[in-house]
């Protein structure tokens, strides 16, 4: 598939800007993108409606990115046909008073799909390693010296290392984690501004703090980049795909999770044997209703 050009499983250097940010090299017409996106979601709810019936696994789809590279777009088209009950989606903004209060990884905790359920994070625990470092906030949290008091690199790496064993323990208890980039341009993300300015409907989507953001943007993708070389696995991989046209983005980000929902294997459960000997039973009691009671019930519809 065409999203293999863009994933990381921990082998080679990562270097976002030498990747494409949108579809003109991967020599794909938008139109036929645009029809094998349909076609992929009706696939996509194939395969969501079995692997939540199975319900012996559980995926976490993690959505990373700068600002205006269009996550949220992307949650509604691309689920647009899944079943909502197997899907949630968590929204990981600046923490709260009561979340700081607790580790980096308690709210996480709290969101966490069941086996047979997906769950999109729009951005997630790695804001804490991110945002954290380029940011500089290890010393305004309120912990003990032990860990304050390490070096901003210590502190770091601690985090990183945390967020790796973290997620081999969610694969080692039936869980997958598949985590996406959205490689947005800088002169795209401009542009995108524009619109939220501009534009009414867009204008509450505008934050003016996202331009103090984009000042660092150079020092947020180097971040990234350290980060997804370091905790890209071949159980728990990245994938740094073009952002800057949404349809080609939309069809990537199905394509991964068609690919993820079937390296599970699901398949419908098998009834048991005596459950299996009354179905029988029960058609024959449902074939054998009087005709009067079946017109009352189309009357009644």
């Amino acid at each position: 598939m065409k999203a293999d050009n863009y994933v990381f499983t921990g082998k080679g250097k990562v270097k976002l800007r030498e990747l494409p940010t949108d579809s003109s090299k991967d020599g794909v017409e938008r139109e036929k993108i645009l029809e094998k996106f349909q076609k992929n979601l009706v696939k996509l709810d194939e395969l969501q409606n079995c692997f939540y019936a199975d319900g012996k696994e559980g995926i976490i789809v993690v959505l990373q990115a700068l600002d205006a590279a269009g996550k949220d777009s992307l949650i509604r088209r691309a689920l647009a046909g899944v079943n909502p009950q197997g899907v949630k989606v968590a929204c990981f903004k600046k923490p709260t008073e009561e979340e700081l209060s607790h580790d980096y990884l308690w709210r996480v905790n709290q969101v966490l799909p069941r086996r047979g359920e997906i769950a999109i994070f729009n951005r997630s625990y790695y804001e804490d390693i991110i945002t954290a470092h380029v940011l500089g906030l290890k010393d305004t949290y309120d912990m003990a010296p032990r860990i304050t008091g390490k070096s901003e690199k210590k502190f770091i790496e601690r985090r990183i290392e945390q967020v790796v064993n973290y997620e081999r323990y969610l694969y080692e208890n039936s869980y997958r984690v598949v985590k996406v980039f959205l490689n947005v341009s800088k002169e795209e993300q401009k542009k995108r501004f524009l619109e939220r300015i501009d534009r009414p409907d867009k204008n509450w989507k505008f934050n003016v703090n996202d331009l103090d953001t984009r000042e660092q943007f150079d020092e947020y993708l180097d971040c990234f980049e350290e980060v997804i070389a370091r905790t890209a696995t071949k159980e728990s991989p990245w994938y740094a795909i073009p952002a800057d046209d949404k349809w080609y983005t939309r069809y990537l980000f199905t394509e991964i999770l068609i690919d993820t929902i079937r390296r599970t294997k699901p398949v419908y459960p098998d009834l048991p044997d005596d459950q299996k000997a009354r179905l029988d039973e029960c058609k024959a009691r449902l074939l054998a209703e009087s005709g009067d009671g079946q017109e009352s019930s189309e009357d009644a519809g």
